[in-house]
């Protein structure tokens, strides 16, 4: 059963729209983004790894620090999941939105865990590094099976390590 939420704390509008006035504006380009990264990728709905492509895409100080930590160039890695992800399948350009009928079951767990992260750390709005940890502590995730088989892997918790060093600094 899924659980009740206040109207003021709902994720989506009545009309199905995610709640961009829930998201700072980093978080908000990225989701934006992250609906470019389905329509180029050539997918019907927008999935984890397109949310991952948007942080890379419209990256906030903090995510930029993260991607120094991992010793990645964001711009690359962004290309490389981008070639990963992409749909042969699809015949044309998808009409996506961001919309609940448009948003994967996964993504809509995911944006759930940000702003239950964002709320237990007492923030009005979701930022871009709640969507990047609950990209990286989710189960069965793609994103992070990616960075585990890698020429030199990465396991979650050290991608969720690094995260959370990066959340914690202070950037100008």
């Amino acid at each position: 059963m899924e659980e009740k939420q206040e109207p003021s704390q709902a994720l989506f509008a009545p009309d199905g729209k995610v709640r961009l006035d829930l998201m700072d504006r980093w978080a908000e380009a990225a989701l934006r983004a992250a609906v470019e990264s389905a329509r180029q990728s050539r997918w019907d709905c927008i999935r984890t790894p397109h949310i991952f492509l948007g942080l890379l895409a419209k990256p906030e100080p903090r995510v930029r620090y993260w991607g120094e930590l991992l010793r990645a160039d964001l711009t690359s890695l962004r290309s490389t999941f981008q070639e990963l992800f992409y749909c042969e399948v699809n015949n044309g350009q998808p009409v996506l939105c961001l919309q609940r009928e448009f948003l994967s079951d996964n993504v809509i767990q995911l944006l759930r865990h940000a702003q239950r992260r964002a709320m237990e750390n007492r923030r009005p709005q979701i930022d871009s590094m709640d969507l990047l940890i609950s990209i990286l502590t989710a189960r069965n995730n793609v994103v992070v099976e990616c960075f585990e088989r890698m020429p030199e892997p990465i396991t979650a918790a050290r991608l969720t390590e690094l995260a959370v060093i990066a959340e914690h600094k202070r950037l100008p």
